[in-house]
C-alpha cells in the first residue's frame, strides 16, 4: 500500500540523475533526477512572457488587460498539469527566469525498489521512472490451520517469531483474513501488519 511510482506528466529526457541506485534510502522532497522538456521550457517562457503583458498593461484598457490575464491563466494551469510545484510556479513569476530543467522530488521516505531512469534517455508522459516503497510497515502472511480460524478475527493482536531472530517476539494486528483454503494444507492464509 505503501508504494509510490514517478512519473513525468510530459515527454522529455533524463539530464541529471541525484538518485542512481535501486535499493537506495531516500526522503520525502529529496531530489531523485532533473528533466528537460523543450514543451516545459516554451511553456515557461509563455507564462513569463504573460506575466510581464499583464504588468506592461495596467494601464490599457479592460479588454486587453482580460485578455493578458487569460492567456496567463491558461500557461498557468498548463505548468500545474505538468507537475511543477507552486514554489517553482511562484519563482518563475517573480523572477520571469526560465529554468532548462525541472527536479522531480522523492513522493515519499522510503527505499528506491525500481529505477528505470538512465542519464540522458528520453521518456514519454506517464513512464514510471523510479518506485518508491515506505518500508516502515510490513506484510506478515501466515497460514493458519483449518481448526484455528475460527478463534482469529481481523484486528486481533499476533505476536510473530522467526528463525532469523529466534529470541526476539514481533507485536502486530490482523488486517485481513483471506477467503480462499489452501487444498493441499488445510490452511488459510491470514495478513498481519506489524512496525518493521
Amino acid at each position: 500500500r505503501r508504494i509510490s511510482a514517478v512519473t513525468a506528466r510530459f515527454d522529455g529526457y533524463v539530464e541529471r540523475l541525484h538518485v542512481n541506485a535501486t535499493g537506495q534510502a531516500v526522503a520525502r522532497g529529496q531530489p531523485l533526477f532533473e528533466a528537460y522538456s523543450p514543451d516545459l521550457v516554451a511553456a515557461q517562457r509563455e507564462y513569463a512572457i504573460a506575466v510581464q503583458g499583464q504588468q506592461a498593461l495596467k494601464d490599457s484598457g479592460p479588454d486587453a488587460q482580460a485578455g493578458m490575464r487569460q492567456l496567463a491563466e491558461s500557461a498557468l494551469v498548463r505548468l500545474r498539469n505538468w507537475g511543477l510545484s507552486p514554489d517553482q510556479v511562484a519563482a518563475l513569476a517573480a523572477s520571469g527566469d526560465v529554468k532548462r530543467s525541472i527536479v522531480f522530488p522523492s513522493p515519499a521516505s522510503g527505499i528506491v525498489t525500481e529505477k528505470k531512469a538512465l542519464q540522458g534517455m528520453r521518456f514519454m508522459a506517464g513512464e514510471m521512472l523510479y518506485q518508491v516503497t515506505d518500508l516502515s510497515s510490513v506484510w506478515v502472511i501466515a497460514d493458519l490451520a483449518e481448526q484455528d480460524i475460527a478463534a482469529v478475527r481481523s484486528g486481533a493482536r499476533a505476536r510473530i517469531t522467526t528463525t532469523a531472530y529466534p529470541r526476539e517476539v514481533f507485536e502486530g494486528r490482523v488486517t485481513y483474513i483471506y477467503p480462499t483454503m489452501k487444498a493441499d494444507t488445510r490452511s488459510i492464509p491470514v495478513r498481519v501488519e506489524l512496525a518493521n
